[in-house]
């Protein structure tokens, strides 16, 4: 096995689960403000992926600057 699969596994496996936390939260109608949490910290864990996997996420890389700019964005405003 390469030096760092394990660890990219590891990360690839949170970004996974993050989605399917927030799929669920969907399907639930959750409040947009819990959304957005799991949105930033499935940035923040997509990016720890795509270190973990340098040069192997090309795709998963502009999938995330993306993500990124969206989130940068003046967000609209959230009732609570």
């Amino acid at each position: 096995m390469p030096p760092g699969y394990v660890v990219g596994m590891d990360e690839a496996e949170k970004v996974v689960a993050r989605l399917r936390r927030i799929d669920a939260l969907e399907r639930e109608r959750a409040h947009p403000a819990l959304l957005l949490t799991e949105l930033r910290e499935l940035v923040r864990e997509a990016e720890a992926w795509t270190r973990a996997e340098a040069g192997l996420t090309d795709r998963a890389e502009a999938a995330l600057e993306r993500c990124r700019k969206a989130l940068d964005r003046d967000p609209a405003p959230v009732e609570a």
